[in-house]
């Protein structure tokens, strides 16, 4: 708000004016006739004199008091909007700030299939690519339709599924593991019109697990980048990531995806602080960074396009959970780096790199706000510095802390053994100044009802659900992108649908589904900044006038013909 105006000081500063005046009136009335007309003890032209400036006084006082007043209107509709069940604005430790929340809001698209271990990319046609399962479906109209657009060469089933779509070149990848022995990959240059595909594509050695693809470009350093810079098969590094038993290993592809016979870690592992992971990010500058799901942590890197890799460690002091899942990082337009993860006590936190992934800070950020008590799946991307989006499965269900969970130890949030009453929600958080030395954080609950009831087994064959089945119905991660507009895009499993979203009282057993679904930015920033603020995509319903108001409307229009006529 502006400063406010000093009231006291402008009407001290009035009076004396006042006083000033008057003096110069009855200066002039002792020197003219007495014989103009008069009003009371002054003539006319004096007293008009006074009455104006009287009224331009009282004028800008008045708006003085209006434009104040009006800063305080503003600021109360400020706050209003906070008071927003549904909107958190917060700072570095997750507390509530006195900022105006972002105006955002967004499309829900039903899929239509089951969407369990969703990936989604968007061609620089705007057509989205959703693949779940072995389907890789795509809507080229903003989500109003879905079409599974696989053929023969595409994988018949999946064991794993995961989706990428190439920023640079606009492949579209389609990978699914076969079992464990090794992993089909496909790809389309023509948005899923026509596809290729490998059956056998997954390195030198069969057994993978947790498989994930992504692309970057070539580097100067190392043996890879500059052939690969060279090589005119294809534009971009494709990196293979997977777990091989205890550890992880990676490849580099020299010819799209197509093979992984050759390239990075053919001998040894990337890494052996764990053998699970998360997705693969790739910066600007072409640092790849793959996320070790282990206690403390941890990213491991790569400079030299995957032929060698370095392993840090951060957030020793908020930690992980246990059990937990996958980490993730983003990188912005100029290779900054953030690390996002699920804390011990259940908070979303970051860690920020300036220097490429070279040093991290060691004080941790929380993103979610306070009131979220419970989360799951954090996933994120990034635009220009500074401006990153993160989204994640979320409980506000507070009240329920140290109650009875479904282990004998009560809840300490960890969504692994929720209370049969707990909700989550989908959430998404906004930062434009996440560089800043006090980051602010824009966040919605973005569902209306739940995604989950209960517990969201987190622990593959140790699932601690006690009623309607197995909670495994969500599986491992969701997933957000954004397009090159910088629109962000989330993908998801929606296991509260039909019926369990409509009751009143929805219990565990009546959430077991795995909806695939996708929420997108319809108006709000763009991560870039020169796109600014975006508007819908999509046109808004036609709004249908009642039937005696379109009468009314009708009766009226013939009324003024027949007046003209």
């Amino acid at each position: 708000m502006d400063k406010e105006f000093d009231k006291s000081n402008l009407l001290n500063a009035s009076d004396d004016s006042a006083v000033v005046n008057a003096e110069l009136l009855d200066d002039n009335l002792n020197a003219k006739q007495s014989n103009e007309p008069s009003i009371g003890a002054f003539s006319l032209k004096p007293s008009l004199s006074i009455a104006l400036v009287v009224l331009l006084l009282s004028s800008t006082i008045l708006y003085a008091v209006i434009s104040a007043d009006e800063d305080q209107l503003e600021d109360f509709a400020a706050t209003n909007m906070v008071d927003d069940p549904t909107i958190f604005v917060t700072d570095s430790l997750g507390m509530p700030v006195n900022e105006q929340p972002l105006e955002m809001d967004f499309i829900f698209s039903d899929v239509g299939e089951t969407g369990k271990e969703p990936s989604i990319g968007i061609t620089s046609s705007g057509c989205m690519f959703f693949i779940a399962m072995e389907k890789p479906m795509r809507s080229c109209d903003h989500g109003e339709t879905w079409t599974n657009v696989a053929d023969i060469t595409q994988a018949p089933f999946t064991s794993d599924p995961y989706g990428w779509v190439d920023p640079v070149t606009d492949r579209v990848f389609n990978i699914h593991m076969m079992g464990l022995e090794s992993t089909w990959i496909g790809w389309s240059d023509n948005d899923g019109e026509s596809w290729l595909g490998n059956p056998h594509d997954s390195g030198t050695t069969p057994l993978n697990d947790h498989i994930k693809l992504a692309t970057g470009p070539w580097r100067d350093e190392g043996v890879f980048g500059p052939i690969g810079q060279i090589n005119p098969i294809y534009e971009t590094a494709v990196y293979f990531c997977f777990n091989k038993l205890v550890g992880i290993s990676c490849f580099t592809s020299f010819d799209g995806g197509a093979s992984f016979e050759v390239g990075g870690n053919i001998v040894g592992l990337a890494s052996t602080n764990g053998g699970l992971h998360g997705a693969i990010t790739t910066a600007p500058d072409g640092t790849v960074y793959v996320t070790p799901r282990v206690e403390t942590p941890t990213l491991i890197l790569s400079k030299d396009n995957g032929l060698t890799w370095d392993e840090i460690e951060m957030g020793t002091d908020v930690g992980t959970p246990n059990p937990r899942k996958n980490s993730e990082v983003a990188t912005d337009s100029e290779s900054n780096a953030y690390h996002i993860w699920t804390g011990a006590d259940q908070g979303i936190y970051m860690s920020r790199s300036i220097d490429s992934g070279a040093s991290w800070e060691q004080n941790s950020i929380r993103i979610s706000p306070a009131e979220v008590i419970s989360t799951a799946f954090p996933q994120t991307d990034a635009g220009d510095p500074g401006r990153i989006a993160i989204t994640y499965l979320g409980s506000e269900n507070g009240s329920l802390i140290d109650s009875n969970s479904t282990i004998p130890q009560n809840w300490n949030g960890n969504a692994h053994n929720a209370p049969n009453a707990v909700h989550y929600h989908l959430y998404v958080t906004y930062s434009l100044n996440a560089l800043d030395e006090n980051p602010i954080f824009h966040t919605r609950r973005v569902t209306d009802d739940p995604v989950q009831i209960g517990s969201i087994c987190l622990n593959s064959g140790d699932c601690n659900s006690d009623q309607g089945g197995s909670n495994r119905n969500l599986l491992d991660f969701n997933d957000l992108t954004i397009d090159l507009e910088g629109r962000v895009y989330i993908a998801f499993a929606d296991g509260c649908i039909d019926a369990c979203a409509s009751s009143p009282d929805p219990q565990p057993a009546d959430s077991r589904t795995g909806r695939g679904s996708v929420y997108f930015m319809a108006n709000g920033p763009s991560l870039y900044v020169e796109i600014g603020e975006m508007m819908s995509p999509v046109d808004p319903p036609e709004t249908q006038l009642p039937d005696k108001m379109t009468t009314a409307l009708q009766l009226e229009v013939a009324r003024e013909e027949s007046d003209e006529a």
